[in-house]
């Protein structure tokens, strides 16, 4: 059986395949060719990630197809319920990437306290001549230990985000409408290990109490911060949007952000990928990653193999 990872897939998998008998192809086939090339090639597994879309064209055109996997979490770029109407099995790795995500979060928020994200513009521009006036610029950071943290959807990539916080030194208050409550469990590098649990508050607790705010949910018809959101949080806080383009109003950030009632942004997603907004892009206020939450060679190793243990599972 044939395995087409159109966006690629890590060595692991496809040690992992290959030993289960599986012909692996990690070219990238353009969009427009993919049915055609499927069909020429009778894939039976179609591994994608962000870039390519499984649309209800290409499974109805598509009959060799038995399987569709996304490496990584979100599924919004494959129509899911309708292939598995057809009969195909759906798969994801929700849990692979939850640390790398997790650990991007803080790296905006470090970068965000400190004005990392702006620094590293202006100093190879003005470092040698106006040294001075940057460190004064940049003089009034302040720390994460014993600030608090709003965590908005608290499934497996949240709770990773909680689990950093409480070793930061930071209160979590998680908000979340399907969870009540999580055991975090912190394991140390000695064999030690701690636990906490924590019960989730109304999301209007989060916003109005939190120093730093970040999201981990999934794609939402509607915002899910917008400006009534924005105008409870507190003035100079933060926002952290690590989950997807379209869950925040990014009009109504630029104007929290230009109003002072932000003090920055932290955004790896966006709402109009891959052309992301100019008042985006140019907001020195902003700290900016071109989604790349998952994209750690850790992650992408588990993933893989992840991947590999479900197709095993379904056809051998």
């Amino acid at each position: 059986m044939k395995v087409l990872a159109n966006d690629g897939i890590s060595q692991s998998g496809i040690d992992a395949l290959e030993s289960a008998g599986f012909e692996v192809s990690t070219t990238t086939v353009a969009q427009e060719q993919l049915i055609n090339y499927i069909n020429e090639n009778e894939v039976t597994v179609l591994l994608v990630r962000s870039a390519t879309t499984v649309r209800k064209d290409l499974i109805d055109a598509c009959p060799s197809i038995k399987v569709i996997g996304r490496g990584g979490v979100g599924m919004d770029n494959i129509d899911v319920q309708y292939a598995r109407d057809k009969g195909l099995s759906v798969i994801n790795t929700p849990a692979a990437s939850s640390q790398s995500v997790a650990e991007l979060v803080f790296a905006h928020l470090y970068g965000g306290v400190r004005f990392l994200h702006d620094s590293n513009r202006n100093m190879p521009l003005d470092g040698d001549s106006q040294f001075k006036k940057l460190k004064k610029n940049y003089a009034k950071g302040v720390e994460l230990r014993g600030k608090t943290i709003g965590i908005i959807g608290f499934g497996r990539i949240g709770q990773e985000v909680a689990k950093i916080a409480i070793g930061v030194g930071m209160k979590v208050i998680a908000a979340d409408k399907f969870i009540d409550a999580a055991d975090i469990k912190l394991d140390f590098f000695d064999g030690q290990s701690l636990s906490f649990n924590i019960k989730t508050q109304a999301m209007e607790v989060a916003l109005k109490e939190s120093d730093f705010v970040t999201l981990h949910v999934p794609a939402q018809k509607d915002y899910v911060i917008g400006k009534a959101e924005f105008d409870m949080m507190k003035e100079g806080s933060a926002i952290i949007n690590a989950a997807r383009g379209g869950v925040v109003n990014e009009v109504e950030l630029v104007n929290a952000l230009e109003s002072g009632k932000l003090a920055f942004a932290g955004l790896d997603t966006f709402q109009d990928e891959p052309t992301p907004a100019v008042q985006l892009l140019m907001n020195g206020r902003i700290s900016l990653t071109p989604h790349i939450g998952a994209a750690t060679n850790e992650a992408q190793d588990r993933i893989g193999t992840e991947l590999a243990t479900q197709i095993k599972k379904i056809l051998v």
